[in-house]
């Protein structure tokens, strides 16, 4: 899922955005509801025809932000105060509230607000933190207005700990949800660690209901985590590497601001159909990037977001010919960057 977090996929329009192959997208609860707040996008409408998105979207229930964002905060055991990062403004975010904005905004996928546990943590401060998670999961779960085509997903936290881990999944299997979200990874603990927590958390998941892996990651995250069962992704790379001078290719990754690129006519990847790689050379997004022209972030992050709308469709496409294995190996043995011209 392209990440829209103020209800926009940076330096992209939605049209652009359905071209890459994406289907849905996601969207914040709280930047949303500090702006423009979910009562006026309610009242144009809703979130869908607000940014011209007619395809379904997944809110993000804004618990991550809270603690990463905001000002000031204090949780306690019905939710958490905090103090806009933007302009110091009071608020508070309950399972409750976050079910209503996500309602107001009109989402597709709705998710229950949790606490992302910080990376490190004891096994006795992931357990509190886990535990706390479970009872907003619980009132999630009972203020969501469920309806015909919409979805509540749970969150399972637990840090690194297989036994923490074990306890949420039943705990959410137990209260029942739509989907199971894996929370609480990709934030700092590094990819060894991340693939090897999937390793004892994904088997113990229900394997009728989708499973998403929140706010993962590079390439090789996907493919790794996908390999584990995984079915859903979500990630800011793309599009902020588009921003920032990189270009993720079938042949590795591509720093677009290196002066090797300066003189090559070459496309980003040749592999590619979106419309960077099919009109314009490397030096010319080089040019761009080093002259910090809005276009060059504009043509980046639409070849990223191809890039990965590819790598996931031939992920599915390897899958249901029973050749993943295979599809991983070439994968993870490909170059780290094109050679330079001979």
């Amino acid at each position: 899922m392209p990440v829209g977090t103020a209800a926009t996929v940076k330096a992209m329009s939605p049209d652009a955005v359905a071209a890459t192959g994406a289907e849905i997208i996601l969207g914040n609860t709280y930047h949303l509801m500090l702006r423009p707040t979910a009562e006026r996008i309610a009242q144009l409408g809703g979130l869908h025809k607000f940014m011209n998105w007619p395809w379904p979207i997944l809110t993000d229930s804004g618990g991550y932000q809270v603690m990463s964002l905001a000002k000031l905060r204090r949780i306690d055991a019905d939710g958490v105060t905090f103090q806009s990062h933007i302009d110091g403004s009071r608020h508070r975010l309950t399972p409750a509230r976050a079910m209503e904005i996500q309602g107001m905004l009109g989402s597709d996928i709705t998710m229950v607000l949790d606490e992302c546990t910080a990376f490190p943590a004891t096994e006795e401060a992931a357990a509190a933190s886990m535990r706390l998670s479970m009872r907003w999961a619980l009132s999630s779960k009972e203020a969501f207005k469920a309806s015909a085509g919409y979805a509540l997903f749970g969150i399972v936290q637990g840090g690194i700990y297989p036994e923490l881990r074990a306890e949420s999944v039943r705990t959410l299997v137990d209260i029942g949800f739509d989907g199971y979200a894996i929370g609480g990874l990709a934030v700092g603990e590094g990819q060894d660690l991340m693939l090897s927590t999937l390793d004892f958390t994904v088997p113990l998941m229900p394997t009728e209901q989708p499973r998403y892996l929140m706010g993962v990651g590079k390439p090789s995250d996907l493919v790794e985590a996908v390999s584990r069962g995984v079915d859903m992704f979500d990630c800011v790379l793309p599009t902020r590497s588009g921003r920032n001078g990189q270009a993720f290719t079938r042949r590795g990754t591509v720093n677009i601001r290196n002066a090797r690129h300066a003189d090559d006519p070459r496309p980003l990847d040749r592999r590619c159909a979106c419309p960077t790689c099919g009109h314009y050379s490397r030096a010319y997004l080089h040019h761009l990037t080093k002259s910090r022209e809005i276009l060059g972030a504009m043509l980046l992050t639409w070849h990223n977001l191809q890039y990965y709308q590819d790598l996931t469709a031939m992920m599915r496409t390897a899958i249901l010919g029973g050749t993943f294995s295979q599809f991983r190996r070439a994968f993870m043995e490909q170059e780290t960057e094109e050679p330079l011209l001979s």
